[in-house]
């Protein structure tokens, strides 16, 4: 199996003066999760190089045991540290795409012309597209079929319950939950930060940061069927 996983490139919150980035434990907990199952993966950013950091993703009380194992394995920042630039990957050389959230890809990714070609190249080709958190965001205007790819499709994302206890409704370009809804999207969620994923046919998205776990899990469980159920030389590891 081969991942790709997007990050954000973007580090301000508006403009409040605050730093952003990628959540840790949204970047950590997927990428070993692929990386125990075997997959060959592959990072990029808008930018390339290192993706930021929301700063608040690692305070202590957000601390989880992937971020630990991250902050321990210098081969996995290495690998953050070099990501590609998102303008140069392409669909044909992945088996599915993977969308970590934080707030930062409310500015650089939702209306990034290569990341919309991207998800639309991968989903028009068959394969799977998962985000979790914000980064259900990045589909609002991916299209499918002359209509938007989240319409009729059962979806979660960052809850405008979540956005409330952060504090930053006004500060967001846009509440996921409300978009996600406005596309069309068949939108449900849970309690606030409980872990929640929803596969529906090709398309996986997660809640919060809880769900990053359950939403690469459901990736790799979704290959894993197709793969069987489409055997071919390159399947494998």
């Amino acid at each position: 199996m081969k991942i790709l996983m997007v990050f954000t490139s973007h580090d301000t919150l508006g403009s409040t003066g605050r730093k952003t980035g990628f959540w840790l434990e949204e970047g950590a907990a997927p990428y070993y999760v692929f990386r125990d199952a075997g997959v060959d993966l592959t990072l990029a950013s808008p930018k390339g190089g290192q993706p930021p950091i929301d700063p608040k993703s690692d305070l202590p009380e957000n601390q989880t045991p992937a971020m630990t194992r991250f902050k321990a394995d210098e081969a996995a920042q290495k690998v953050f540290a070099s990501t590609r630039q998102l303008s140069e990957v392409r669909s044909e050389d992945f088996d599915a795409v993977f969308y970590p959230g934080g707030h930062g890809p409310m500015w650089d990714l939702v209306d990034n012309p290569d990341s919309i070609k991207l998800i639309e190249s991968f989903y028009n080709s068959g394969k799977p597209v998962a985000a979790v958190c914000h980064a259900p965001a990045v589909l609002h205007r991916v299209t499918y079929k002359g209509a938007p790819i989240v319409k009729g499709k059962r979806v979660t994302g960052f809850t405008n319950g979540e956005e409330e206890e952060v504090q930053l409704t006004k500060v967001v370009p846009f509440l996921v939950e409300d978009e996600l809804k406005r596309l069309g999207g068949l939108y449900e969620k849970k309690a606030n930060w409980e872990s929640f994923a929803i596969t529906d046919g090709r398309l996986i998205t997660g809640q919060n940061p809880a769900s990053s776990t359950a939403g690469a899990q459901a990736l790799v469980k979704l290959l894993t069927t197709v793969q069987a159920a489409r055997p071919s030389p390159s399947a494998g590891h």
